[in-house]
């Protein structure tokens, strides 16, 4: 919209911040970017509590080039992970078993006839 002056009205504001936001989203995410901070809570120059405070905002391959990855091992965000965790549980459990089963075989011979004896003919 222009006025009879020549001049223009000027956009409403946010209206094209739009694609400048967009524009600034993408070159986050194809950079990266790190917020670093810590809070220090002190009474007296004693120390109560210290947060350390990291943010990395990224895109997924940003960050598996920056060697981040660890949503694809943890069981509650990757189902294959999940899948691997229950694999490796029930590894270590049939081996316990076989170490139980081959413990048993190893028994004191009077146990096992005491058990024999006990079962009916």
């Amino acid at each position: 919209m222009t006025f009879p002056s020549g001049g223009r009205v000027p956009e409403p504001y946010g209206q094209s911040s739009g694609a400048n936001l967009a524009d600034i989203l993408e070159r986050v995410l194809d950079k990266g970017l790190v917020i670093a901070g810590d809070i220090r809570i002190n009474l007296l120059d004693i120390e109560l509590l210290t947060i350390k405070l990291r943010l990395i905002v990224a895109s997924v391959d940003k960050a598996k080039e920056m060697g981040i990855d660890w949503w694809e091992t943890d069981p509650a965000l990757s189902s294959r992970a999940h899948r691997d965790e229950l694999a490796r549980e029930n590894a270590e459990l049939r081996a316990h078993l076989a170490e139980l089963e081959r413990g048993r075989g190893q028994e004191d011979p009077s146990l096992e006839r005491g058990r024999v004896s006990e079962e009916p003919s």
